[in-house]
């Protein structure tokens, strides 16, 4: 495969962001190319390599929708159906007129991008859906939100009688062909896990929390990654249940803009600008209610690229793939550099491999 040079631009990323270590994995019908840059701990000087396990952050949230589309392939779950069928205690709630389609969507009518620093444990959690006042009703708006998808993976692991890390690591992962992925590290795997550098430069890793599993939990090497772009864009080599639930992630919802929501992707018809890219991953975007308009769940026709972003307080990640035309990229770091840094980049190599792949 002729790969186009991300290096030159990624490169400059690490200088102008002090962005200690990166690991950038692209595919082009069917062939990997895999660059790693500095270091995975500041401390030990270790590089990044293969084998380096980076957060990645709420591109972890394409995981929880592949597990909720996978539960509703087993007749565990309906993405029509309502939170108390799976959780009686929100019975007679606002949260219980929208669906788990709209949790996994964002448009449940307001649900916040954090839940508020007091609610710290299970009990909290649910008094707080119980007692939540929506802003809209159901499908009226997209509001970014880690407690509107992290309910959908709560419901999720309930409707399957199991703890949701596990439901991924056992079922989800394995499907998938993904071996070095994790959302609790284990042991013999702590010294690939690299340390994340905040603000101030000191070494942090994500803290557990109400939802962190299903909202930001994963953990995984630029290789897994990869492997997971190529399940989106080849699902047909998966078994039956796990391609179905890949596939229906790339349905698309709801029209915000140029961008369309679909279960933990967002997506575009393609070619796609580099501005318009920029603008569906804008803040606008993530931080502010924006009005939708539902678009048909039928499959998509024509090309699109799908994308998500995602950032801990260390790590930045970003995953975007265009399945017609067999080209993706993956891009993990230990720092958290603006979301448009990694797209403007991003975006450069993704048109060189469209070119390669023709």
């Amino acid at each position: 495969m002729r790969c186009p040079r991300p290096w030159t631009a990624h490169r400059a990323l690490l200088v102008q962001y002090d962005i200690p270590g990166m690991a950038v994995a692209v595919t082009v019908n069917g062939q990997q190319r895999y660059f790693n840059y500095g270091v995975a701990a500041k401390q030990s000087g270790a590089p990044v390599t293969a084998d380096t396990i980076f957060e990645i952050g709420s591109v972890s949230k394409t995981f929880t929708a592949t597990l909720a589309c996978y539960a509703q392939e087993l007749g565990r779950i309906s993405l029509a159906g309502h939170p108390s069928a799976y959780m009686p205690q929100l019975a007679g709630s606002a949260i219980d007129k929208v669906t788990l389609l709209n949790l996994g969507t964002y448009t449940a009518g307001g649900l916040p991008l954090q839940f508020p620093p007091e609610i710290t444990d299970d009990a909290q959690m649910q008094a707080y859906f119980q007692q939540w006042t929506p802003d809209d009703a159901p499908g009226q708006q997209r509001r970014y939100s880690n407690p509107s998808i992290g309910l959908l993976g709560h419901l999720t692991a309930l409707a399957m009688n199991s703890d949701f890390a596990d439901l991924v690591q056992t079922r989800v992962f394995p499907k998938l062909g993904l071996s070095h992925s994790f959302i609790r590290v284990p042991q013999a795997q702590m010294d690939d896990y690299a340390w994340g550098y905040n603000a101030s430069n000191e070494p942090v890793r994500v803290n557990p929390g109400v939802f962190a599993a299903e909202a930001h939990g994963v953990k995984a090497s630029a290789p897994d990654m990869l492997r997971f772009v190529e399940a989106n864009i080849s699902p047909e080599g998966l078994p039956v249940s796990m391609r179905r639930a890949v596939e229906a992630t790339h349905l698309g919802y709801f029209n915000v803009t140029d961008m369309v929501q679909g279960l933990g992707w967002q997506q575009y018809s393609y070619p796609v600008t580099l501005d318009q890219l920029l603008a569906g991953n804008s803040n606008t975007i993530a931080m502010q209610p924006n009005p939708v308009t539902p678009v048909t769940g039928a499959p998509p026709s024509g090309p699109w690229l799908f994308n998500k972003t995602g950032s801990t307080d260390g790590f930045g990640a970003y995953a975007a793939f265009v399945p017609d035309k067999r080209i993706g990229i993956v891009m993990l770091a230990n720092k958290n550099f603006p979301n448009a840094a990694r797209i403007t980049a991003a975006h450069a190599v993704l048109e060189k491999l469209a070119a390669e792949s023709r």
